[in-house]
């Protein structure tokens, strides 16, 4: 299995020269960045610069999220690169990341909030879609401020690939990071984007439309 890189990212919306804010959109396991382009269309065409990376053989690591670290390794640290490099990409263009967004579903909600987690700034906004911190629980977050970024973590209550508690013990993780969270959890087991995940996330990308996401 190769390891990820940017090539294969989708880059639409308006071109980050010039672009109000930048979101950064993670496929899940199995899916591609063209399926998870479609929450473009929830939030309102203000100016922003989407960016989509594609995972190598459509997964960002093999095992599942809440494996020891190191039991995904190297993919994962290679998956977090990928976003930190589509993050520094727009950073170059001025799009610090005060405003740029980081979604994901599925694995890739795992990946963003990790990203987050472990690269700790004010975000516009990170939205784990049926996702959770990476690793086992209690597992150790290194220290840091996100500064009051807006994170949403949904999921269903009975989802059956994100055990519950998983998306519980994150909201508290990224609190004590200084995030301010939003965590909706919905009745039934399905493993789905929600409505309410689509109107929080155009809330939250049409917010400051002078100065970008949040």
């Amino acid at each position: 299995m190769k390891l990820h890189g940017t090539e294969g990212a989708l880059r639409f919306g308006h071109g980050l020269a010039g672009a109000r804010g930048a979101v950064i959109l993670v496929h899940g396991r199995g899916s591609s960045p063209r399926d998870i382009a479609g929450l473009a269309d929830a939030m309102p065409d203000a100016g922003l610069a989407f960016l989509a990376p594609a995972a190598e053989g459509g997964a960002w690591y093999p095992q599942r999220f809440f494996a020891p670290p190191g039991a995904n390794e190297p993919w994962l640290s290679s998956a977090i690169a990928v976003i930190a490099q589509l993050a520094a990409e727009a950073q170059a263009a001025g799009i610090g990341p005060e405003r740029t967004g980081i979604v994901g579903f599925s694995q890739g909600a795992c990946l963003a909030l990790e990203f987050a987690a472990r690269h700790p700034v004010r975000y516009g906004f990170v939205a784990g879609l049926s996702g959770a911190l990476i690793g086992p629980l209690g597992a150790p977050r290194p220290a840091g401020d996100l500064r009051g970024t807006p994170v949403l973590l949904g999921c269903a209550e009975r989802d059956p690939h994100i055990p519950i508690e998983f998306v519980e013990r994150s909201a508290e993780a990224l609190s004590r990071l200084g995030a301010d969270v939003t965590k909706l959890i919905f009745p039934g087991g399905s493993h789905a984007i929600f409505p309410e995940e689509i109107e929080w996330l155009g809330k939250r990308a049409g917010a400051g439309r002078d100065t970008g996401p949040g």
